[in-house]
């Protein structure tokens, strides 16, 4: 048996971690794409470190990009074996890929156009992801599946995202030895708003761990719902200006969207308009509206007295363009929820430029901004931007609420790995981490009683006994 780490390694993007069984098949953790500006790494999503037709299965842990946005190259460059996930995962994979090839044809598309050199190719089409959407298998959270000969499957919910899971494969060896090997997948935080909390995985004897937030506790937890009520009351009721909320089109455009209609419900909601301001986003919650099944106790009980936690009057859904250009010139205060979360695409440009040198207006900040994204220098308190060929002045408020995040923290992943039978555990692999972070993730889970943690580079080979 051998692990072969091709993406996600020393750094937190691209997952795509390679098993392979004694009799040489090979079963693919993820297969995500990279997405980062290191110039080691610009060639990775073109180029395999092994041979996509002898790949026999992929088992996807979530539908985010960095682990599934590769699937489409993965069946266009020769894979003929199934994809399987949980249902959820499939029906997001069916938006965000055709949302990526879009966007990557119309880059290449203005690439061509514009530049001498007209070469400029997407990975893959809106075509290829249809192509790819029919090696789609959906199993079940909670039920072991029988996925080649000898070999089975667990999905349990891990709380990351809509449909997020661990995966566990049960391997029943030649030598008759039965082989537990998991993967976490990006592993999610209790107590959130919408999703049940992440669930302990089954013990294994190797274990691929995620690492994102291993040398960080988030930030104590406030309520939620009365923060984001009184930058409400303070920027759209006193200072009668706009309130842009840059969130992710899935997940935490969902958890602001639900808080909202918590505070309506309630009869706490200034009676003023509310955009999501996003195609994508409102695809992904119909998504959601599809899948109560991943919801948790609270919102399942929470749905009796209100049966749509995602719509209320004067709630509204914007697809046409148009119609969003008008947000812009539209007099009196507002919420804007737009993509994208970091601000380096999506229509919450065209608002940031229309309204960050309004000193009545906000912006308010609710997740992680990359290095050197526009989210990150507003983050950092930058008092001038350059956007859509203007230098602008930032004289709207800044507004920070890190509580979102996705990502377990420090000891949330310390907890999730708890139920994990040291003297069954012989290795655990950590990924999806920067280098830095892994190193300090590992001396804290060695203080745990893990026996051996390792670090693998990209590409590196790993035989296991």
């Amino acid at each position: 048996m051998q692990l072969t780490f091709h993406g996600a390694a020393r750094t937190v993007t691209g997952s795509c971690h390679l098993f392979t069984l004694d009799d040489g098949r090979q079963l693919l953790f993820d297969c995500g794409m990279y997405q980062g500006s290191e110039a080691d790494m610009r060639t990775f999503n073109e180029q395999w470190g092994f041979d996509p037709s002898a790949i026999d299965a992929v088992l996807l842990s979530h539908a985010h990009i960095d682990h599934a946005g590769r699937l489409p190259k993965l069946v266009k460059d020769g894979f003929t074996g199934d994809i399987y996930c949980t249902p959820a995962t499939r029906d997001l994979c069916a938006i965000l890929l055709t949302d990526s090839a879009y966007l990557q044809e119309r880059d290449a598309y203005f690439e061509n156009k514009y530049s001498a050199v007209k070469d400029a190719k997407p990975l893959y089409t809106v075509r290829d992801v249809q192509v790819c959407m029919e090696r789609f298998v959906t199993v079940p959270f909670g039920r072991w599946y029988a996925l080649l000969e000898e070999v089975e499957v667990l999905f349990r919910d891990n709380g990351h995202i809509l449909g997020s899971a661990s995966v566990t494969i049960r391997y029943h060896r030649l030598s008759d030895e039965k082989v537990v090997i998991g993967f976490t997948g990006d592993i999610g935080r209790p107590n959130r708003p919408i999703l049940k909390d992440p669930r302990h995985m089954p013990a294994c004897d190797y274990l691929i761990c995620e690492a994102t937030y291993g040398d960080r506790l988030h930030e104590t937890a406030v309520d939620e719902k009365e923060r984001l009520l009184s930058i409400v009351q303070q920027t759209c009721v006193v200072q009668k200006g706009k309130l842009m909320i840059p969130a992710f089109s899935v997940g935490r455009t969902q958890e602001i969207v639900y808080l909202l209609d918590q505070l309506e419900h309630e009869g706490r909601l200034p009676r003023i308009p509310v955009f999501v301001d996003s195609p994508l986003a409102i695809n992904a919650t119909e998504i959601f509206r599809m899948h109560p099944d991943c919801f948790g106790e609270d919102l399942v009980a929470y749905m009796h007295t209100d049966p749509d936690p995602f719509g209320f009057n004067h709630l509204h859904y914007i697809r046409d363009a148009e119609y969003s250009k008008q947000l812009n010139t539209m007099e009196g205060p507002a919420i804007i929820i737009s993509a994208a979360g970091m601000m380096e695409g999506g229509r919450i440009r065209h608002h940031l430029h229309n309204h960050i040198e309004d000193p009545n207006s906000t912006l308010l900040i609710v997740g992680f901004c990359a290095p050197g994204t526009l989210g990150e220098k507003l983050r950092n308190g930058a008092r001038t931007i350059h956007l859509m060929g203007d230098e602008l002045t930032v004289k709207a408020s800044i507004e920070i609420m890190d509580t979102f995040s996705a990502h377990g923290d420090l000891e949330e992943m310390i907890d999730f790995l708890s139920n994990q039978d040291r003297n069954k555990l012989k290795r655990l692999f950590l990924v999806h981490g920067e280098y830095e972070v892994q190193l300090k993730f590992r001396e804290r889970l060695l203080d745990t009683g893990v026996r051996k943690v390792e670090i693998p580079s990209l590409g590196q080979q790993i035989n296991l006994h």
